[in-house]
């Protein structure tokens, strides 16, 4: 019997080796058996998909390295950057997780990463390598946010296809307007080299962040859940690098 499921399994996963995430994300809801089977983040499945997909230059990320297991580093490079989806004055680096800022001035930029969120809860940490300036803002956007402005302003939030905290002055944006201090009952400032952690649950339509270990509040309610919601940062500062992970689903507590 046990040799039976053995081999069960040893065919199973041929045939999931032959698939695309899209499939085997299908094939995960079919079954118990196939989800705990798939959910194997360092099986053959997962490191087959790593190696495909990932270039090769960004296979030896330090930042991948961290992270624990084949699927993580798949689903991270899913939700890396996008060298085409991007303001001109940003260039995307051969690790995929970092964009460097060229100095044009009078300019604010801004990138996207490669997927955006339709449901379920998510999480992705962004840092600065370098000096935030005036306008240092991570959020959510859709697709019909602009990537580039001219002056130096709050672009992420500039209207309301975008949701943005601005790290350099701790001010929540949307719509063209600030809509309140964040966080709110906290005393909180960020410098470059510290992570701050977003979390999105598109079944809720909240975006959070926490900073360390603690949690800093709800900063935007009601967002929209009928289209994809990308993570967004925009920047003024000349040669700032700034970086980004996606994390997976949060952990609670």
């Amino acid at each position: 019997m046990a040799d039976q499921i053995s081999e069960h399994e040893d065919a199973l996963i041929e045939l999931f080796l032959c698939l695309d995430l899209a499939d085997l994300a299908v094939c995960s809801r079919v079954c118990r058996r196939w989800h705990a089977l798939l959910s194997n983040g360092n099986s053959s499945i997962w490191e087959n998909q790593f190696y495909v997909l990932v270039p090769e230059k960004m296979q030896k990320s330090e930042l991948l390295e961290a992270l624990p297991s084949y699927q993580a580093k798949v689903q991270a490079y899913c939700f890396a950057w996008n060298p085409n989806d991007c303001s001109k004055n940003i260039s995307i680096k051969d690790d995929g997780f970092t964009f460097h800022r060229r100095p044009v001035p009078q300019s604010t930029d801004a990138a996207r990463t490669r997927k955006g969120f339709t449901s379920g809860r998510h999480c992705w940490e962004v840092w600065w390598e370098k000096p935030f300036g005036s306008h240092a803002l991570v959020g959510v956007a859709t697709q019909n946010a602009p990537l580039q402005q001219r002056g130096y302003i709050s672009l992420v939030g500039m209207n309301r296809y975008s949701w943005g905290w601005n790290l350099s002055d701790n001010k929540l944006w949307h719509g063209g307007k600030t809509v309140g201090s964040y966080p709110r009952n906290l005393a909180i400032t960020c410098q470059k080299g510290e992570r701050v952690r977003a979390v999105l649950d598109m079944d809720r339509g909240t975006l959070s962040f926490e900073k360390g270990d603690r949690f800093l509040g709800v900063a935007f309610a009601d967002l929209p859940t009928d289209a994809p919601l990308y993570p967004i940062v925009s920047s003024v500062y000349g040669e700032t690098e700034v970086c980004l992970i996606y994390k997976g689903c949060p952990l609670d507590g």
